[in-house]
């Protein structure tokens, strides 16, 4: 972890992370070959080792999240077909409608409950009778974590099998997989990878991104059945991510899979001590974060001097995202120093 104490923090998302050194020693050796050809190495290890790890068949690296989310719903889905999903899960709000635009799959969106969680009679309803008027509903697709909450793994059992018993497919949307199993973990004093395992197993698809909290540049992976994936690599090359020599970036997530996952702990700490920091704000109001993620609301006479505040940090080096309703994310390049500068910052803020 670098330290803040000079340089800025950059709370704005678990995307913004450099690779650490050793990472970067591990790109420059990692062995080559071509991707599309399914020959390098690299990419092939790390394809092996997340599908081993979750307990899949196999997976697909991918450039970006979103490809992998793409890639799929349009795997699962043909023209005509819908998926379940929630008002603001990411693959539906912020993904540019790739499913709707690319393959003429219709999202049905859900409201979430407080929780995270969509209602288990919202989702029985929403799934469609077999009539040429309906779309035909195929697929079920959760996100772990959703806005820094972790899904009750008893509500991702149930939603999944709800699914199955209808005959629905179900994909997770797994950005923060490790977060989600991380704080799981810890409420069952189980172990990091078979937390992880148990909540993937409830799912036929699983993307899980590399670029967010474990920390390496570029890069996701779908995970599935090998008939899914074959359909999904299809996909991938019709949207561009057939990338060639791309071992560099492999051996940068499996980097982070061997030395980056225990470690968010630290990160959901942070996020606390945040929290804890700001609770006595007048004018703050603190959602307990769960995992790395924490919403701050401006209420009152603070929400009067909301478009002051994130110049007001941003000169102090401090960058957050927000207006009404802040957004700090703890990472990897962050440590407690840069937290205790932002409380400060913070503090000295809404006393003036």
């Amino acid at each position: 972890m670098r330290k803040s104490t000079t340089l800025k923090v950059d709370l704005r998302s678990d995307t913004v992370t450099q690779p650490t050194p050793a990472m970067l020693e591990a790109m420059m050796a990692a062995p080559l070959g071509d991707d599309v050809f399914a020959d390098d190495p690299s990419v092939n290890a790390l394809q092996e080792k997340i599908a081993a790890l979750l307990g899949f068949e196999g997976a697909l690296f991918m450039p970006t999240g979103t490809q992998s989310n793409l890639c799929a719903i349009l795997a699962h889905c043909q023209r005509g077909d819908e998926y379940i999903v929630g008002q603001f899960a990411h693959c539906y709000r912020w993904e540019g409608g790739g499913g709707a635009v690319f393959g003429s799959v219709q999202p049905q969106p859900l409201n979430h409950q407080a929780d995270g969680t969509l209602a288990l009679a919202e989702i029985e309803a929403a799934i469609k009778p077999d009539d040429a008027h309906f779309a035909r509903t195929r697929l079920l697709a959760l996100e772990n974590t959703l806005g820094g909450k972790l899904l009750p793994f008893d509500y991702v059992r149930q939603a999944t099998e709800l699914a199955q018993s209808r005959g629905l497919t179900r994909h997770l949307d797994g950005a923060r997989l490790f977060n989600a199993a991380v704080a799981q973990a810890a409420q069952t004093g189980g172990d990091i990878f078979s937390e992880a395992r148990r909540i993937t197993q409830c799912f036929d698809s699983v993307s899980v991104c590399f670029s967010k909290g474990l920390g390496a540049p570029v890069g996701s992976a779908l995970c599935g059945s090998r008939e899914l994936l074959a359909r999904a690599h299809r996909i991938r090359k019709m949207a561009g991510g057939g990338m060639r020599q791309s071992g560099m970036l492999a051996a940068a997530a499996s980097y982070a899979l061997d030395h980056h996952v225990t470690r968010l702990a630290l990160d959901h700490a942070l996020a606390r001590r945040l929290a804890e920091g700001l609770s006595g704000i007048p004018g703050l109001a603190v959602e307990p974060p769960q995992t790395n993620i924490l919403f701050v609301d401006l209420v009152g006479e603070a929400k009067a001097r909301s478009k002051e505040l994130i110049p007001y940090l941003a000169a102090r080096g401090i960058l957050v995202t927000g207006l009404y309703r802040l957004r700090f994310v703890t990472h990897l390049d962050v440590d407690s120093a840069g937290i205790e500068r932002t409380l400060a910052a913070l503090h000295e803020f809404f006393a003036a």
